[in-house]
This record gives C-alpha cells, structure tokens and sequence, in this order.
C-alpha cells in the first residue's frame, strides 16, 4: 500500500520563491506555488517570464514597511484557517450547468448516488468561458457541481474509512487530517465547499468523451498525484493539467491545489486562495430538492469502482 505519511502528515507546503522560479527560467516547468502568501496558480505554457512577473507582483498589496509578512497559504487550507473567512451571501441563484452550457460532458461517477447538475450561475458562466478556452480534441467533463449536505457526509465516512483500512495504525488525529484534505467534514462556520454550489470537479476528455491522462505514471487513486503541482508527472499528465488550469483561469475559477480536479468560485476557498475580503456564498438547497431514497440513508458512500491495490 501506498505510504503517505511523508506528504500529508508533516505539512508540508508547495512553496516557490522568486529565486526558485529564476532557476527554472527555460525549463518549461509548470506548477502552483505560494509567493509571500499570495497563491498563484502557473498555468501559462512554457512562460517563464510571466510567471515571474506573477510572483513579483502579486494581485494582493504587498505588506508595508515594518509590518509583519502575510502567513503563508497552505494547500490543504485547513478547516481552522477558513473560518477566518467571512461569508456574505450574495443571493444568486443555482442554475443547471448541462443547460447553461450544452457543450459540457458528465463525465463518470466516482461514488455511487444520485449526481445534481446545478451551480451558482456565475460558475456555470465561467464553465461556458473555459469550454471556449479549449483546444481543439479536448472537452471538459463536470464530474460534479453542488452536492447535498446528506451525501457530503456520507463521503466523507467513505473516505475516512478507505484511509482506516489502508493504514490501520493511524491515529483519528493523523486520519483527520489527510482525510480533511481530500473531503470537507461538515463545519458550521465553514461549509463544505460543494454545498455552497460554488465548488466543481472536473477532468478533460477528447472528443469522444474518453478522459485524457491526468495521472501517469500514478495510479488514479494514488493520493501523490492529487495536487495540482504534484511532482512526478509524466509529460503528458502535466500537459493535461496545465490545459485544464489555463481554461478554467480564463473562466475565472481557481483551484484547491491539494486536488487537480477541484475548482471553485465564490467559496471561502477561493476568496481565501484569491485574498478577497470576503466569500459570496453559503451553503444552499435548491428549492424543491429532495434526496432520492436510496441515497437518504446512514452509511458510507460505496465507490463505483474499487481501489487497485498500489505497492
């Protein structure tokens, strides 16, 4: 089995300063970092300059004189630091993405329930620019937009659990922590960012609707692959990643880098990744939603597929 222990249990951050990034002028090298706690998200194919130009002049002011830095971001950005942020809910409404943007794929279900297909509508707006950012052959597949509060619990006990049998030795303290990163528990002051209908997953597909590589040479559900910047990659996967980033820059959401996959617009996420004062959005139900009944139970997710064994 895989051993994580390393990467998620020491904190560890992806942090890139200037100098590091002089380093790699000419390199071609692709990836998220943090730059006096401002997260920039480098998805500017073989740009160098520019990525320097991003980490020296930052969207946030930098601290004045005699001030102390800002704390730096981190990727797994904890439960305990986005209750910092201030939700003001701006009231707008959930839209369905598949009918805002007919050009969108669903792509296949991770767990198996009932899968929504609604979003804030400034999210299904951004989804409509990055399809257009697109190169040709490459389609963006929805893997998920809202989720139901039910189902987010039910995930995350499903997810708990698949770490808990693959490292039983683990505290519930050392548990808590990896699962928080790869599911949000229910929080009070922090909603899970799926509830709020400002948070998506997503992959890119060819035409043909069968999912480019994000992964290689990792196994899909190798937790070392997840961030965004994960190192190893193969020069295809960080290709894929770097075109998905790109696309969904343009459409003006921006990513949890502890998962590729998972972008988000006016959630504590991305107004904490993005120094905005404040988030926009709360946790919400569509009007006149109900769980289906098979999905309105206490028990664990089941996943659709079983977890390959990994050395």
């Amino acid at each position: 089995m895989i051993d994580i222990e390393n990467d998620f249990l020491r904190g560890t951050e992806a942090v890139l300063d200037v100098s590091q990034l002089q380093q790699e002028k000419g390199r071609g090298k692709q990836r998220s970092c943090t730059y006096s706690g401002y997260y920039v998200l480098t998805i500017l194919k073989n740009d160098l300059e520019r990525r320097l130009l991003a980490a020296t002049k930052p969207s946030l002011p930098l601290e004045k004189a005699g001030e102390k830095p800002p704390k730096k971001l981190s990727i797994s950005e904890p439960v305990t630091e986005l209750r910092h942020v201030k939700i003001v809910e701006n009231g707008e409404e959930m839209v369905d993405f598949l009918e805002a943007c007919p050009r969108l794929l669903f792509a296949r279900a991770r767990f198996n329930y009932r899968r929504e297909t609604v979003v804030r509508r400034s999210v299904a707006e951004g989804l409509c620019r990055a399809v257009d950012a697109l190169p040709a052959g490459c389609r963006l597949a929805m893997i998920e937009g809202w989720r139901a509060p039910i189902i987010q619990q039910r995930m995350y006990r499903a997810i708990w659990l698949r770490f808990k049998e693959r490292h039983p030795d683990w505290t519930d303290v050392m548990l808590k922590r990896v699962v928080n990163r790869f599911s949000a528990p229910m929080d009070v002051r922090v909603p899970p960012p799926h509830t709020t209908g400002g948070a998506i997953d997503v992959m890119l597909t060819d035409e043909n609707g069968q999912e480019l590589d994000h992964f290689s040479p990792f196994e899909p559900y190798d937790p070392r692959c997840a961030p965004f910047a994960a190192p190893g990659l193969s020069d295809t996967a960080r290709r894929t990643r770097d075109i998905l980033g790109e696309a969904l820059g343009i459409g003006g959401l921006t990513n949890y880098p502890s998962e590729f996959w998972h972008w988000s617009f006016g959630d504590q996420g991305w107004a904490y990744r993005g120094g905005h004062p404040h988030a926009l959005y709360a946790a919400i139900t569509p009007p006149g939603w109900t769980p289906a009944p098979e999905d309105d139970v206490d028990a664990p997710l089941e996943f659709t597929t079983p977890e390959p064994e990994t050395p």
